[in-house]
């Protein structure tokens, strides 16, 4: 029986899809794709999981390590001390008191503004302890003040304002630490509007952007808004992340690794928490060369307010520079700034944070920016000096601390005026430089520093170590220079102090046969300015100093010398002192390079320009020498006190001494190189010296503040400026702002002298007392009682011939000061540094050209005048004339 065999056949169903056995193909395909989606699933977790481990072990050691921010300690400004007939209202004070936190941190204080009234409750964590004040203010000037028992007070001081915190690591960051509570909700709106729309609803990832984000790492265009990367996501970017998108699959591993981090984060903090950290990293650009880190710096560094104070445009500028902070940087590109915070504040309108007239009002205002000039408002000179302090004080107590409260000396105000003036004297100096260089096309500009004290306590009220902390944060304010003529003046203090020891100059006759020195040192005693080799180290070294061009002016007073800067009268001056001995009381003075030798005399040893602010302190405080300082104390987060500093002071010269010198000095800025700066505007009374060698400098004080300024060049190269064309404008333009301030408006005359020291005009061609015949070129002197001239310029008297040849004699006690009491020790020899010159002061007296010839025909004309004075000759002579009496100090002598 034949068996038939049916094979089978392929099918088609009704869709027809080709199936075996009766399963369709379709079907087949989605289980395969089910597998592979569920098998991708699977590896896709395992690797998240993975990585989620990972991970948290770099999470787990960020935050183990302490707080995510060591804050740097803050550092505060000296308090405003408030005082009656102070140009302050009571709208100045209270707006002081705000910007120092004041009814914004209760802890901190309190005031409460009535009209013309204010009164202040400071907190339990003011730098004061909690007693307050009430101050009353009529037009604009401080009435009185009264403590909270009524009781007057002479004066008040207010809350330390912020000035910076110090930089945290070798990134030099800064940042101002701010909670969620102190971030103002339209900030957090205007962040999220243009940042992460979403970043209160999601759980760190925003799937509905992703797209962009794509779109983003394909096309590279990021234009308004960002792709699919949320704030939590970009914190993970700035704390743990490190980028790396060197190729497409590292790119995409980055991205990865950022949502893993989103992801640890998301389940360890809540979304506020989140923000505040995101506000205190982000970066939003460059001051200086500190990066701007957080909003909180942010705000004062493009504001120059606290993060609580800035309006929605501000606040929409800000949120707008998070995508590209250089780029968006209103400083340098406004225009771009201002676009950008226009589409922030629009965005702000899209998500109903923001009404369209508020919108509209904000993006009609202007930006309004703080001054661009870091040395003004944070002085990073200074801050760096501190925290180098702080170092050598304290040690690792002042390392990464977020609890430290560092108070110092500086004055906002006056370091403002300090910034200002070097910027706009160092426009003016670099206009003559590059007019020396016109021919020249490498040439550097030349740097500068300028110190300011008070002249009482040393406090270090401004200080500026450069002309650009950006470009170069190398401090010259502290950096050793010689120190040409502005140390002049310690010879002349070093024979002012031994004539009120008692001790007498020894009489000197030069090779012209002038005679100089001879009896008590005074402002009038003759000294010799002629070419003159001096011997010193027993006698092993030469020392032949010269002036400026080779001009000399033969027998001169001691105060012409000084005022006019005469080198050969003051080693000749030093010669006679002691070298050892002017050195040794420089020392004293805080001028520790300062060596026995000639050179000493005219500055040729190194000095800081900070060292010789505090030198002049000991002229300006009666021989008191005070140590600069700018640490005044150091506190926790609690009010205690972690250390106080404490300002050294010694007596280095008798207070009859200081004075002398003092008026020397005056005599300097009134008829020698500082009128400088009277021809610049300045024309409180003051007290100072120019110098000039290879740098320039100008050291000078008022009533109230000492200033010294230095302008040189990095290299050492002389700067071929003069310290009465560099440095004195800037010291002028200085002063000029300081005066206009509250607490430096009332620069006074000096004090009255001590007793035993008296006032008398005196002729400045001859020294002696000035009467009718000889009114053209005096001037009101100090002396020792006793000490001064007893001739007139024209009538010599019985010893005139005499007098004016080796001096008066009506004083003959003592020992001189080359032997007996001083010592004249052995001077160190180092070589022989070429000493520093000065040029001719304008309208000075006619000087004599350099010539050995004693029979010259200058100086045959030199005595031929020397003995018309003394026999008054070509002169009305009166014969009824006396000495004249001493007359009162005069309030600004001239």
């Amino acid at each position: 029986m034949a068996v038939k065999l049916k094979l089978g056949r392929r099918r088609h169903d009704q869709q027809g899809y080709i199936s075996r056995g009766g399963r369709p193909l379709w079907r087949r395909a989605l289980m395969v794709l089910l597998v592979a989606v569920l098998g991708c699933i699977l590896l896709g977790a395992i690797l998240f999981g993975y990585s989620y481990h990972s991970y948290q072990r770099v999470v787990d050691e960020r935050l183990s390590n302490g707080p995510l921010f060591a804050s740097t300690a803050q550092i505060y400004a000296a308090p405003r001390e408030v005082r009656p007939g102070q140009a302050l209202s009571a709208q100045d004070i209270a707006q002081e008191l705000h910007s120092a936190g004041y009814n914004i941190n209760p802890q901190l204080g309190t005031y409460q503004l009535s009209g013309s009234v204010i009164t202040i409750k400071p907190g339990s964590g003011s730098y004061h302890n909690t007693d307050g004040a009430t101050i009353t203010t009529t037009g604009g000037t401080v009435q009185s003040i009264a403590a909270e028992n009524g009781a007057s007070l002479r004066a008040y001081e207010l809350e330390p304002l912020l000035i910076t915190g110090l930089s945290e690591d070798k990134n030099r960051i800064k940042r101002r630490l701010v909670t969620y509570n102190q971030i103002p909700r339209r900030m957090v709106d205007a962040v999220t509007s243009i940042e992460d729309r979403k970043f209160f609803e999601h759980g760190g990832i925003n799937m509905t952007t992703m797209v962009g984000w794509v779109y983003h790492d394909l096309v590279g265009d990021r234009r308004v808004r960002g792709g699919g990367s949320t704030l939590t996501m970009q914190l993970a970017k700035l704390l743990f992340v490190p980028p790396n998108r060197s190729s497409a699959l590292e790119s995409a591993k980055y991205k990865f690794r950022q949502i893993v981090v989103a992801f640890q984060l998301e389940s360890r903090f809540n979304k506020q928490q989140i923000f505040e950290i995101y506000s205190n990293e982000i970066n939003l650009g460059q001051r200086g060369s500190f990066a701007i880190n957080g909003f909180g710096e942010a705000a004062q560094a493009y504001f120059g307010k606290d993060l609580r104070q800035i309006d929605v445009a501000q606040c929409a500028l800000l949120a707008g520079m998070i995508q590209r902070p250089n780029y968006f940087n209103p400083y340098r590109h406004p225009e771009r700034a201002l676009e950008r915070r226009n589409i922030v504040l629009r965005s702000m309108v899209e998500t109903g944070t923001l009404t369209p007239a508020d919108a509209e009002r904000a993006q009609a205002e202007p930006i309004r920016l703080a001054q661009q000039n870091v040395d003004a408002s944070e002085a990073p000179y200074f801050v760096d000096l501190v925290h180098d302090q702080l170092q050598q004080r304290l040690g690792d107590q002042s390392s990464g601390s977020s609890t430290l409260r560092i108070y110092t000396s500086l004055d906002p105000d006056l370091q403002k005026a300090a910034a200002e003036a070097v910027t706009v004297g160092m426009q003016k100096v670099d206009e003559i430089v590059r007019a020396k260089h016109k021919t020249e096309t490498n040439f550097a500009l030349p740097q500068v520093a300028l110190v300011a004290l008070n002249p009482h306590t040393g406090q270090v009220l401004a200080l500026v170590g450069g002309r650009n902390y950006g470009a170069s944060q190398y401090n010259h304010a502290t950096a050793k220079r010689p120190t040409s003529s502005i140390f002049k003046p310690f010879v002349y203090a070093a024979a002012e102090a031994g004539a009120v020891n008692g001790q007498q100059l020894t009489q000197s006759v030069d090779a012209e046969g002038n005679v100089s020195g001879s009896g008590t040192f005074t402002a009038a005693t003759l000294l010799s300015d002629v070419p003159t080799t001096f011997t010193y180290d027993n006698g092993r070294q030469t020392y032949s100093p010269r002036n400026y061009e080779g001009h000399f002016h033969g027998q001169v007073t001691a105060a012409e010398a000084l005022a006019l800067s005469l080198n050969n009268a003051t080693v000749s001056l030093g010669e006679k002192v002691g070298f050892e001995n002017v050195a040794a009381f420089a020392r004293s003075a805080g001028i520790t390079g300062a060596k026995g030798t000639p050179a000493v005399a005219l500055g040729s040893y190194d000095a800081t320009p900070l060292d010789m602010a505090g030198a002049y302190t000991t002229f300006a405080n009666g021989g008191v020498h005070l140590n600069p300082w700018m640490l005044a104390s150091v506190r926790n987060d609690k009010g205690d006190v972690v250390a106080d500093f404490t300002p050294q002071a010694s007596q280095v010269m008798d207070p009859k001494a200081a004075y002398l010198t003092q008026n020397l000095l005056q005599g300097v800025m009134d008829f020698g190189y500082g009128t400088a700066v009277r021809k610049a505007g300045f024309t409180a009374p003051a007290a100072g010296k120019t110098g000039t060698g290879h740098d320039a400098w100008f050291a000078a004080y008022s009533s109230n503040l000492i200033c010294v300024v230095w302008v040189g060049n990095d290299d050492y190269t002389d700067v071929k400026l003069s310290g009465a064309i560099a440095a004195a404008p800037i010291w002028a333009e200085f002063m000029k702002r300081a005066i206009k301030l509250p607490q430096y408006s009332d620069m006074k005359p000096f004090a009255a002298p001590p007793a035993g020291i008296s006032y008398y005009t005196i002729d400045r061609n001859s020294g002696q007392l000035a009467d009718s015949t000889c009114p053209e070129k005096t001037v009101s002197m100090a002396f020792l009682d006793g000490s001064q001239p007893h001739n007139t310029c024209s009538r010599m008297g019985d010893s005139g011939l005499m007098g004016t040849l080796f001096g008066d004699s009506s004083d003959t006690a003592g020992t001189s000061m080359t032997g007996g009491g001083y010592s004249t020790g052995t001077p160190q020899s180092n070589g022989n540094p070429s000493p520093p010159q000065e040029p001719p002061a304008a309208g000075s007296r006619p000087s004599v050209p350099a010539n050995n010839n004693p029979e010259s025909q200058q100086q045959q004309q030199q005595h031929r005048n020397v003995f018309q004075k003394m026999f008054g000759l070509g002169k009305h002579k009166d014969d009824g004339s006396t000495p004249p009496e001493a007359i009162p100090p005069p309030n600004n002598p001239h």
